[in-house]
């Protein structure tokens, strides 16, 4: 959306296909990515969050960032229970106006439906639903596990069920960082 919101190359290009109604292809999404890490942003490394999704993308992206001289060091692959996964989402309500989340499950607001700071109502998304929510853990799983092979030992396996520090702990020691 950046690229295209920017007017890159390949912003421009996924722009068209879009305005034409068809899915951006792998070689345009990858092209986005290898487009974007060439800024000075990325200039000490870069997190893909979410991609390469397909060993089709992983493929084309390696291609692209060999051009560049530069490779995928590492691939964080932070994995969670199915089930503790489905409470996670399905529990989960927003305040729209702040982005304040509470979850029933696990930590709900003190006044059921409520934001606790503005005591205005919370929502519940509409693809917060536990058949879309399998459907697409379905899909995830069937297109992730060929991308974590193809890229062999450079996956570290992060058990993902923990809290949010213990998980930062986890991913900086799998990159060898001291935290």
């Amino acid at each position: 959306r950046d690229a295209v919101k920017n007017g890159s190359e390949m912003g421009r290009k996924a722009k068209s296909i879009m305005d034409a109604g068809m899915l951006v292809g792998d070689d345009v999404v990858a092209g986005i990515v290898a487009e974007a890490i060439q800024g000075p942003a990325c200039a000490k490394g870069f997190i893909l969050d979410g991609f390469p999704r397909t060993v089709n993308q992983a493929k084309i992206l390696d291609s692209l960032l060999k051009k560049q001289n530069v490779g995928i060091d590492k691939v964080i692959n932070l994995h969670i229970d199915d089930e503790l996964l489905v409470k996670r989402v399905t529990g989960r309500l927003i305040h729209p106006a702040s982005g304040r989340t509470y979850n029933t499950f696990f930590s709900p607001p003190k006044v059921a439906g409520l934001d606790d700071v503005t005591g205005e109502p919370l929502i519940h998304r509409a693809d917060d639903t536990e058949e879309k929510l399998r459907t697409r853990l379905s899909e995830f799983h069937s297109k992730t596990q060929p991308v974590l092979a193809y890229y062999g030992n450079k996956v570290a396996n992060i058990n993902a069920d923990d809290n949010v520090d213990k998980i930062t702990e986890k991913i900086h020691k799998s990159l060898g960082e001291k935290k």
